[in-house]
């Protein structure tokens, strides 16, 4: 990358910025996890590569500006994991853990402690541009592990059925309000989510597995009508 960088290298390497190639780590993630849903190794593999090329990338063109550089990023990470490991890598009675779930509790409150004084409270550091199934999942994680959180499924599915008539209820008012509509389809979705917590299901990913269960029903039927024309 170094090199590609460099005076005499590719010229289109040359002209990016870091918002000029923003879109594509976005699109090599997703291109990664469609290889992982396929369980197509090889190409998952090829996939990471191509993820991983754009950090590679991002980090040189730091390193040009005297940010940082690559070993910066790793050497970041790796003391984030370690402090985020507390009963891995610094074992005392106090940092023995028992379940994933008590390791999910443990990361969330030492990244708090590390924002202390950041402004944005709990959800603050969400980010923006990430698909809104994942993003309510994460925010229903990040409330319930302060206590924000319903006490059993029962509640969460009551809910459910509470948001459900009240779309229903929006749906069937003769002057029916567009925007109220949307707002409670947008609470029942949101309902759901908090369901799939509790039932171990990242929705995100359900969600695309249903796209790909559908779009391959749809495609035998497209060769079933081409067969009869």
């Amino acid at each position: 990358m170094k090199t590609l960088r460099s005076p005499g290298g590719c010229p289109w390497d040359l002209k990016q910025t870091h918002e000029s190639i923003l879109s594509h780590m976005i699109e090599e993630a997703y291109e990664t996890q469609e290889a992982a849903l396929k369980k197509n190794w090889d190409h998952f593999r090829e996939e990471l590569g191509d993820l991983l090329f754009q950090v590679v990338f991002h980090s040189q063109m730091a390193s040009e500006k005297g940010w940082f550089d690559f070993h910066d990023v790793c050497d970041g990470i790796s003391k984030k994991l370690i402090h985020r490991h507390p009963h891995v890598f610094q074992k005392t009675k106090k940092t023995k853990v028992k379940t994933a779930d008590d390791v999910l509790k443990n990361w969330e409150q030492l990244k708090q402690e590390e924002k202390k004084g950041k402004a944005g409270g709990l959800l603050g550091d969400m980010p923006v541009a990430v698909p809104a199934l994942w993003k309510a999942y994460r925010i229903g994680q990040k409330v319930g592990q302060v206590g924000f959180e319903f006490p059993n499924m029962s509640s969460a599915m009551e809910k459910v059925e509470e948001e459900l008539g009240e779309w229903k209820k929006e749906l069937g008012k003769k002057k029916r309000e567009n925007k109220k509509v949307e707002e409670e389809f947008g609470d029942l979705l949101f309902s759901l989510v908090n369901v799939s917590r509790f039932l171990k299901i990242n929705p995100e990913l359900a969600l695309q597995k249903a796209n790909q269960k559908f779009t391959k029903r749809f495609q035998k039927v497209e060769k079933l009508v081409k067969k009869k024309d």
